[in-house]
């Protein structure tokens, strides 16, 4: 029986041999941004993944910073260079845990301060009727582009003993501390001025992670303060902007509902502008708690961890074990506990806003 060819329908092309199917649209558009997405993402596995995992490989071995730690010859650690930081008692482990303890009040109030003094000045500049809001604007960002080590700098010649801060301070009768040569926590200061010179017996005892509980409680040290003034004063013109753009984007309408219904001003605030800014409260927290505890150059230009260590940052503590002590497993270390504890902060921080909405 023979065969019968039907002909091609008109304006058909018949397919090429070995032609592959051709890319939809989305396809093509798919191929097209990872082509111009591939230098970025080749530069950040070049420069930041790459490096991460050879970290990480240094803070399970026993390099001494000699030749290649991915030599056969370099002794394999495994965790013992983090159950150092934890369970040795050593100087290395003190020094991290007081780093540890300082940052833990660092953080404690220089992310509620500057959110605080973000979200003012961001509804102070976004007020109509507010005359000179460009100016206060750029005023309020302009130490957010300034270089920190000058401004570290500055403060450092303002905090002196003989400085612009005890001059006025001694204007008001008030005698000013020597600033970066006063190891006390403010809480000591506050119980001495009570007549509370010597610790209790039971707080001098072992407290945790080679901290007794008197070190836990002294609170941040009276230098300690002096550099919370400074990175607040810095740091809220960023999350000022921030949160002004937030406030530009709202909706009128609620506004205006919120009007209509007899809201006033705080109850505005409360029930209306806060909810909605609930996104960038958290960006802004976010961000705020990881630069808090990545803390580094303000402690490096001002302080190098003194008086009495009672300045140190986990960052810091890690580079002077590094390129100081030359002991690189440990600073590994030190920057992969760091890393952890910032993780699993922003995770409970994303939790409790959540669980709050």
């Amino acid at each position: 029986m023979a065969t019968q060819v039907l002909p091609a329908a008109a304006g058909a092309r018949p397919a090429a041999a070995g032609r592959g199917p051709k890319l939809g649209r989305r396809g093509r558009e798919a191929l097209a941004g990872l082509l111009f997405a591939s230098p970025a993402m080749l530069m950040l596995v070049l420069f930041l993944l790459i490096p991460i995992l050879m970290a990480f490989w240094v803070s399970l071995t026993r390099w001494t910073g000699q030749g290649s730690p991915f030599t056969s010859g370099v002794p394999f650690a495994g965790a013992s260079n983090y159950a150092d930081l934890f369970a040795r008692n050593g100087l290395e482990r003190t020094d991290f845990m007081t780093s540890v303890r300082n940052i833990f009040y660092y953080v404690l109030l220089v992310v509620p301060l500057q959110t605080g003094l973000a979200l003012g000045l961001a509804l102070v500049v976004h007020r109509r009727r507010a005359r000179g809001r460009t100016f206060f604007r750029t005023a309020f960002y302009f130490p957010s582009v300034t270089s920190s080590v000058a401004i570290s700098i500055v403060f450092l010649f303002m905090f002196t003993g003989g400085g612009a801060i005890n001059a006025v301070l001694s204007a008001f009768g008030i005698r000013g501390p020597a600033w970066f040569s006063d190891a006390d926590g403010i809480v000591h200061v506050l119980l001495a001025r009570f007549g509370l010179h010597t610790p209790p017996a039971a707080l001098t005892g072992h407290g945790v992670l080679g901290l007794s509980w008197w070190d836990w409680l002294a609170g941040p040290s009276v230098a300690m303060c002096a550099i919370i003034a400074l990175v607040v004063w810095t740091t809220s013109g960023t999350f000022m902007l921030m949160f002004l753009a937030a406030l530009q984007d709202l909706p009128a309408e609620v506004t205006e509902a919120s009007l209509l219904d007899g809201a006033g001003r705080w109850q505005r605030l409360r029930y209306v502008t806060l909810p909605m800014l609930r996104p960038t409260m958290f960006l802004v927290l976010t961000l705020g708690l990881i630069g808090s505890w990545q803390v580094f150059d303000q402690i490096y230009i001002m302080s190098h961890g003194g008086p009495d260590k009672t300045t140190l940052s986990p960052a810091y503590v890690s580079y002077a074990t590094g390129f100081g002590d030359q002991n690189f497993p440990a600073a590994a270390a030190m920057a992969f506990v760091l890393f952890a504890i910032i993780v699993l902060l922003t995770l409970a921080q994303r939790r409790l806003l959540r669980s709050r909405s």
